[in-house]
């Protein structure tokens, strides 16, 4: 029955807005009829008449005769800022306007608001949100700088039209057909060195900064962890890692359709310990792993170290290995395992669609050969599903699961893990051999982190703004780098990987942009043969700001003049 409470039918209008807005009703979906929502809501049918009519006043429904309600179709931009008077924890609260900047160019970037569409009067988001006028125009002013809006004169501010890449996509790789001895540990530390140093401009550390991350709200948890049960937790832990922990770990691989149990899983000193530990489990010294071709140099390094031979195979930018070539290698002489990263390879971003992992794992099992998976850049999708991993395909048959929080929540923490599957006894052994245990106060922090609701909270923020830094990114190569330059397009993670003309060498250009305060990683530390000497791969990882944009720039900069005979930015 009806409650009679004063406005009842806004509040309903409010609720079915919220759902229209976070997408649990999207555009051209049939409302509930008016006696649904009035049984439903135990209101009156006038009441639930009068919300509909409200919205539909305010072009958030649309009514079809003899058909009903249904959601309007958007025309006209409608926003809500979720983020207004909520400043997060971490960082000071950014003015209004940024505000409202960033949350419209979300919308732009994930398709709600389409190229073209007009976006309401600066009066009427004002009298909206209760923001002041100028605040609203400033917010436009500044979309329409970054290229998000362009305003006609006499008509508003509409959206931009959609930009394609002016560049084309990278070539697919095509590395030599026999296995490779690995020898790159002084090139990478070299890197590494500069990398981590704050005076370079940072686009070579494949790890976000901490303007990005949750830094202060894990520090709180941490310090609360050490005050509370200080010495408790100063003890060896199990090898496995805290139980807690691996239940919040075992939680979260249910989204993507795995079923994990804790014991299961081994909490390790980051992914690379986690990647060692898989490789020392199923090879030995001699032995011949397939991978990428580029892959991330830690795990030629960790090849190196094990004395392990590399076959680096054919990888296309976007779609990942290709499988008929795998066939082809392991027709061709043993291969001790795998190693792949299935979502967002580092560097190429690349990420291969469920029929071809499931191609390739039926191919792998065949021929009684191990595949162990990388996936760190997994929650860094910009999709709305998470891509399923190799686990999921397989239930881990064949699979040995490697992941860690490194590239998405606490770097200095070093938490990853690894579920060995049937490799969980030889794991074990060489853990204890390895390691032993891991520090628990970091682990602690994390369970505390996953456990409240923050973490998913924290990835669509982190998801957002590293989708914004990678357009951004690939923008001010296009407008700076030589025009034959080609550049990867990923749909997650935040490496942006650059091909420039063969001849060119991103040695020389490395050099020069070191002197010039520029740090980038050059693209042969991503191959056991030393090849990719023509590309670097770019780190967008950083919170974006002029000193990553100048940076950019003046590397395009560098390397049109270095294609001229010339190391300078003159």
């Amino acid at each position: 029955m009806d409650t009679h409470t004063p406005n009842r039918y806004e509040q309903l209008a409010q609720l079915f807005s919220g759902m229209i807005e976070n997408g649990e009703l999207t555009p051209g979906a049939r409302m509930p009829s008016v006696r649904s929502v009035s049984q439903r809501h135990r209101i009156s049918t006038s009441t639930a008449l009068q919300a509909y009519r409200l919205l539909e006043e305010q072009g958030v429904l649309t009514v079809r005769p003899q058909s009903g309600f249904y959601v309007a179709t958007p025309r006209h931009g409608r926003l809500s800022l979720p983020l207004i008077g909520r400043a997060s924890p971490d960082t000071q609260a950014p003015h209004r306007y940024e505000q409202l900047a960033e949350l419209i160019e979300h919308m732009v970037a994930n398709g709600a608001l389409a190229s073209g569409t007009r976006l309401p009067s600066v009066r009427a988001v004002s009298e909206q949100h209760h923001l002041s006028v100028s605040t609203v125009l400033q917010a436009y002013r500044l979309l329409e700088n970054r290229g998000v809006l362009v305003a006609r004169p006499q008509s508003g501010f509409y959206v931009a039209p959609a930009r394609r890449s002016a560049l084309a996509l990278p070539s697919t790789s095509r590395p030599p057909t026999k296995p490779s001895t690995v020898s790159i540990s002084g090139a990478v530390a070299a890197l590494l060195e500069h990398a981590s140093n704050s005076a370079f401009v940072p686009l070579g550390c494949a790890v976000p900064d901490s303007e990005l991350l949750q830094s202060k709200r894990l520090d709180f948890a941490l310090a609360r962890a050490a005050r509370d049960h200080g010495s408790q937790y100063n003890v060896y832990g199990t090898p496995r890692g805290e139980a807690s922990l691996r239940r919040e770990i075992a939680k979260r691989a249910l989204r993507f359709d795995h079923a994990l149990s804790p014991d299961d899983l081994f909490i390790t000193n980051g992914c690379t310990e986690a990647l060692m530990l898989a490789l020392m489990a199923v090879s030995k010294r001699g032995d011949t792993i397939a991978i990428e071709a580029p892959t991330y140099f830690g795990v030629l390094h960790t090849l190196e170290v094990l004395g392990l031979k590399a076959l680096e195979l054919p990888t296309h930018p976007t779609h990942g290995v290709n499988i008929a070539a795998l066939a082809r290698v392991l027709d061709t002489g043993p291969v001790a395992a795998c190693v792949l990263s299935s979502t967002f390879n580092n560097p190429l971003g690349s990420a291969m669609v469920e029929a071809d992992k499931r191609a390739l794992l039926a191919l792998l099992a065949r021929r009684a050969v191990p595949l162990i998976e990388d996936d760190v850049y997994g929650d860094i999708h910009f999709g709305r599903e998470r891509p399923k991993p190799f686990i999921a395909l397989d239930g881990g048959a064949n699979t040995i699961y490697c992941s860690s929080f490194s590239k998405t929540l606490a770097p200095g923490y070093r938490v990853g893990w690894i579920a060995p599957g049937a490799y969980t006894q030889r794991v074990m052994e060489r853990k204890l051999a390895f390691s032993l245990c891991n520090p628990i106060l970091p682990q602690i922090a994390i369970t505390d982190f996953l456990a409240n609701g923050a973490y998913d909270a924290h990835l669509r923020r982190l998801r957002r703004l590293l989708e914004e830094n990678i357009s951004r990114m690939t923008r001010a190569i296009e407008e700076s780098f030589p025009s034959d330059t080609k550049v990867s397009r990923p749909a997650g993670g935040f490496m942006i990987w650059v091909e420039l003309p063969r001849r060119f060498d991103s040695r020389a250009l490395f050099d020069a942009a070191l002197e010039q305060g520029i740090c980038f990683a050059p693209g042969d530390v991503f191959s056991a043969s030393r090849r990719f000497r023509n590309c670097l791969r770019l780190s967008a990882g950083s919170e974006w700001s002029d000193r990553i944009e100048d940076g950019v720039r003046r590397l395009g900069l560098l390397s049109r003049n270095l294609i001229a005979g010339s190391t300078s930015l003159a």
